[in-house]
């Protein structure tokens, strides 16, 4: 999978990052991996991240592809004399996603740890109802035993699962609560002290996570892809595309943001931010199709 990875080490690596990322880092073990996001200091989101400690005054966040150096130069903005170093490193990323995928994950990265060297990380990545880990290292490849899918199958499982991507749903202009609860509470401390955007996200947290749009599931008719594309086993020229207006009535309340055929639902799915007056509804156009609004995960 593609995957921005970014290192951050030094004696002030820890209270650098402490004051930079949502998630408590000071406290997060070495070798474990938690979620966060780096935000503006309005409180808008630069990057949503993987944190894995991998010594006490190094850490490796890894984000989507094309996300690693607009992390790595939002970090080095505020490194003024701070004692630490911010590093895009040129790794690989290979994905592991189902039943075993962290014993596997983490066998691979032990198999490999014969030298003490050798700077393999295993991260877990579940996603709401899918078991997940990340091999991250300069020479890592797919376990011995393991199926190899196309990275579609992976983006089907993503949508699926409500899980927000590097420009599609994470933009410059998201707010982190429009991306769901799950996210946030795999993502924000809110007993930590104070980080960078912390006063937004606090405040919205303690009026209920109420924002002006939240992100939503789509659910495409079966009788609204064409019967060809379906009898493919795929309805990837037929899905709607980023910017495809959600509409009601006529009136527009939101738009596609990603979207994929899932073979678990046998339907096209797609990921679409909603107006918060129009979450109750159940029905609505995407562009010329009907779709269903779901709660995330969708399975």
């Amino acid at each position: 999978m593609p995957r921005g990875i970014v290192q951050v080490r030094g004696p002030d690596a820890v209270s650098y990052l402490q004051g930079q990322a949502s998630q408590d880092v000071e406290d997060l073990d070495v070798g474990a991996t938690s979620w966060t996001f780096v935000l503006q200091p309005t409180g808008k989101v630069d990057a949503w991240a993987r944190v894995t400690r991998t010594a006490g005054d190094t850490f490796i966040l890894d984000v989507d592809g094309g996300g690693g150096p607009a992390l790595a130069a939002r970090l080095q903005r505020f490194l003024l004399r701070t004692k630490a170093e911010v590093t895009e490193l040129p790794w690989r990323c290979v994905a592991l996603r189902g039943p075993g995928a962290i014993e596997a994950a983490t066998k691979a990265r032990d198999d490999k740890a014969g030298s003490k060297d050798d700077p393999t990380v295993s991260a877990p990545s579940g996603w709401p109802g899918i078991e997940g880990a990340c091999l991250l290292g300069p020479d890592v490849a797919i376990p011995a035993g393991v199926p190899e899918v196309p990275i579609d199958a992976i983006e089907a499982a993503r949508i699926t699962a409500g899980v927000p991507a590097f420009g599609a749903e994470v933009t410059e202009r998201t707010i982190p609560a429009e991306l769901g609860q799950w996210v946030i509470e795999a993502s924000v401390d809110f007993t930590k002290g104070c980080f960078t955007g912390q006063e937004l996200v606090a405040r919205i947290d303690s009026r209920g996570g109420n924002v002006p749009r939240q992100l939503r599931g789509l659910v495409i008719d079966a009788d609204s892809i064409e019967a060809e594309s379906r009898d493919s086993g795929n309805g990837s020229d037929d899905l709607p595309k980023p910017g495809t207006p959600v509409e009601v009535g006529g009136s527009t309340v939101g738009e596609v943001t990603s979207s994929a055929w899932s073979p678990a639902l046998d339907r096209a799915v797609a990921l679409a931010f909603i107006t918060r007056a129009a979450l109750s509804e159940t029905t609505v156009r995407v562009g010329d199709r009907r779709a269903q609004i779901r709660q995330l995960p969708l399975v």
